[in-house]
């Protein structure tokens, strides 16, 4: 008798297709109970050493690793600000190894404005909610939850898989990833390619689901300014007042109007993106651009060119005294390969009686968006929701990926997400009521799992 087209699938395929949902089903729900977990452990980071210790975080992922077998080490840049390092062996010792990367500490949150405790973790209308939820406690525990997963089930990557949860992000990175690149690269050798935060999600727009892959990000240029002058009596005049010339300088770079400056990873954005909502896009007219394509828009506004932003002031001790000395602060952003026009610009803009001076200086790391690499993470996007559209993407702000561009390797913002239309993702960041969505950690666990079986 003939056998049926449509016939069930033997018992033996119907069970290891039973037996791979389950594994799903079960590394996503794990998922979400690690955020929480994560997320009440409170590693606030309010910068210049203000910090609460990352160790109890970093010795609550050592003892998940520690139960499927894997020994990870944990390292102190200063008495618990600590970073947790793991290297899981692969099954090829020729194949390149790959690493994952987060950090375990997050910005402050103020209790008061939030609609829950920021740091109960709790499950509330089908969301994890929390200080870190999405900045990047959540990410961190769906690549525990996977690899968790992997492990117990026997399947390694073939090449090694190198794994750093980090201290010290949400400022500069001195006691975190910039610490353990210098006194620890034996734990990256071999590493050229790996996958961190802030890319792989979904955005609604224009009818497609696209989902931006982060492929470089611009440089980072926090400065000091300072204005010298003669202190005196607040009634006499004061031809070089310091707080007068700091104002000016922070009025000058305030008003300026930076120019749009398209670099590959852009233009690559751009043609990505009109591709997928079937449109096109007037390059000489971006800033409207993004106002007309709303969600996607968002994707581009911020890394079209260099911004300079005043964010502190600091002057004086009394109402009637001039102070001999006043400063400010600026955080600057430069896109790639304009670094040196953005620093000439600046020194215009600050005038003779101004200096600067570097608070935190790192380059702007890129990834390839036409590798393998990325097109492997794409792969894994559209083998869980076959509507993806992935497109690269270039983050206007910057990420532990820096340091360790310093050792050659280049870092994909990839913490794939499923999210519903109306969740602010981009608002969430540093925002209030942060939360992620169990489904979308579940989606994550899928797509993180598909990916390691590339490597």
């Amino acid at each position: 008798m003939r056998e049926d087209v449509g016939a069930a699938p033997a018992p033996r395929a119907a069970e290891a297709a039973g037996a791979e949902a389950a594994g799903a089903e079960a590394a996503g729900a794990e998922a979400a109970e690690i955020c929480s977990a994560l997320i009440r452990i409170d590693t606030t980071n309010r910068g210049e050493g203000v910090a609460r210790p990352e160790r109890p975080a970093a010795e609550y992922v050592a003892a998940l690793l520690d139960e499927v077998g894997v020994a990870g080490t944990i390292v102190e840049s200063a008495p618990g600000r600590a970073s947790l390092l793991a290297r899981i062996p692969g099954t090829d010792p020729s194949h390149p190894p790959f690493l994952i990367h987060g950090h375990l500490d997050v910005v402050p949150a103020e209790a008061s404005e939030w609609s829950v405790p920021p740091f109960s973790g709790e499950v509330r209308d089908g969301c994890v909610w929390g200080r870190g939820a999405v900045d990047m406690k959540g990410t961190l525990a769906m690549t525990l939850a996977t690899v968790r997963r992997r492990l117990r089930e026997g399947r390694r990557t073939r090449g090694d898989l190198v794994l750093a949860f980090l201290a010290d992000e949400e400022c500069t990175g001195d006691l975190g990833s910039r610490f353990v690149a210098r006194e620890h690269p034996e734990v990256f050798e071999g590493c050229t390619e790996a996958i961190s935060e802030s890319g792989g999600f979904s955005v609604h727009a224009g009818g497609a689901r696209i989902y931006p892959i982060a492929t470089g990000e611009r440089g980072t240029t926090w400065m000091r300014l300072t204005a010298h002058g003669t202190a005196g009596h607040g009634s006499k005049p004061a031809p070089d007042n310091p707080v007068a010339e700091i104002a000016h300088a922070v009025s000058r770079i305030a008003s300026h109007e930076w120019p749009v400056r398209l670099t590959p990873g852009v233009r690559a954005l751009l043609d990505g993106l009109a591709a997928a909502l079937g449109t096109t896009i007037d390059h000489d007219r971006l800033d409207e651009e993004a106002r007309r394509l709303g969600p996607a828009g968002r994707l581009f506004a911020g890394t079209i060119r260099n911004s300079a932003n005043p964010t502190r002031l600091d002057a004086g001790y009394k109402i009637n005294v001039v102070p001999g000395t006043a400063t400010a602060q600026v955080d600057g952003r430069y896109l790639p390969g304009t670094g040196e026009e953005f620093l000439a610009t600046i020194d215009r803009l600050l005038g003779p009686k101004v200096t600067r001076e570097f608070v935190n200086y790192e380059e702007a790391p890129a990834a390839d968006p036409a590798g393998a690499t990325f097109a492997d993470l794409a792969a894994a996007l559209r083998a869980e929701d076959p509507a993806a559209r992935p497109v690269p993407y270039v983050m206007p702000g910057g990420t532990d990926a820096k340091s360790f561009h310093g050792l050659g390797i280049a870092s994909f913002g990839f913490a794939p997400l499923f999210l519903g239309p109306d969740l602010d993702y981009f608002g969430m960041f540093h925002g209030v009521d942060e939360r992620v969505p169990l489904d979308g950690l579940a989606f994550g666990t899928r797509v993180l799992d598909r990916f390691l079986d590339t490597r």
